[in-house]
């Protein structure tokens, strides 16, 4: 079985999409959050090998929820999905200790790309 893999989005077609690309491509998806609070609970349970983490979300914002994962394991390793435009907010989550990010609307390319290089 492939990579275990975390997704951390408040759309629910994201993460249909997302699961659907992953899963073609021999990872493993281990659990599903619609937020970043939900996301950091998700972590501590699941333990994934990499998150797929939303910017933009309700009740904890994944820049946060990058944070807050970081804070439990240092060597987590997440991917930051972001809308077109938001760069400033990119550039912030990666300064929290994101490893890469996928822009909206995905490239399945380019997000198995940006997974496998962080988790290489």
């Amino acid at each position: 079985m492939g990579k275990k893999v975390l997704i951390v989005d408040d759309a629910a077609f994201m993460r249909m999409m997302l699961k659907d690309i992953l899963t073609k491509n021999d990872f493993e998806i281990v659990g599903e959050a619609e937020n970043g609070k939900l996301g950091v609970a998700a972590y501590q349970k699941f333990k994934p090998d990499i998150v797929t983490m939303d910017i933009t979300m309700p009740e904890m914002n994944g820049i946060d929820a990058v944070k807050a994962i970081k804070a439990l394991d240092a060597s987590a390793k997440v991917v930051m999905v972001s809308a077109m435009g938001q760069q400033p907010m990119v550039i912030e989550a990666i300064q929290a200790g994101a490893n890469d990010f996928i822009v909206k609307p995905f490239q399945p390319e380019r997000v198995i790309e940006a997974i496998s290089k962080v988790l290489a």
